[in-house]
């Protein structure tokens, strides 16, 4: 019987598997406003880690690749453009969900935000309902990627057959 959404074998709704596997980097050199959105994603029963700046971000997204990444683009050492340009330069982890939280909402700094690849933004004061929200889509817009990379994966593992295997029967 074909698997279903609700009906795993491990019991597990897909979207309860999916929350508890994403694992979400938040990126502030302010200790409150990690403090305030750490409490904001508590509800979404998944890991949360915290870097303090750029750099302690880029190390910590090297050692254990988040599944999505909010950062703040006002910090000392590398600003958040230089991190989300590092990020998206890296083919390792450009797939990487990035929102940018900012209390800057000139174009100019929306524009230079998307030139170092955000995927979203945030304004500070951060609402924790469109917080939440963005961070879920996004998370879910990223496991769909995954789900089919490994379906394209599987059907080219198909199209080219096992390696090392003789022609079908019967083309002799």
């Amino acid at each position: 019987m074909p698997e279903t959404p609700t009906d795993r074998p491990d019991g597990a709704d897909q979207t309860e598997a999916k929350d508890s596997k994403s694992k979400v980097l938040v990126v502030d050199d302010n200790a409150q406003n990690l403090e305030l959105l750490v409490a904001y994603l508590d509800g979404l029963e998944c890991p949360v880690t915290t870097a303090g700046d750029g750099i302690e971000a880029l190390e910590k997204i090297e050692r254990d690749c988040p599944d999505l990444i909010l950062l703040d683009i006002m910090m000392p050492r590398m600003s958040g453009y230089e991190v989300c340009r590092k990020i998206k330069s890296d083919p390792k982890t450009r797939d990487i969900p990035v929102i940018m939280v900012t209390a800057l909402n000139e174009l100019g700094d929306i524009q230079r935000g998307v030139e170092s690849g955000t995927d979203d933004f945030i304004t500070k004061p951060v609402n924790r309902l469109e917080l939440v929200t963005r961070v879920k889509s996004l998370l879910r817009v990223r496991h769909l990627r995954s789900e089919l990379d490994r379906a394209l994966a599987y059907l080219k593992e198909v199209e080219d057959g096992p390696v090392g295997e003789d022609a079908p029967a019967g083309e002799d």
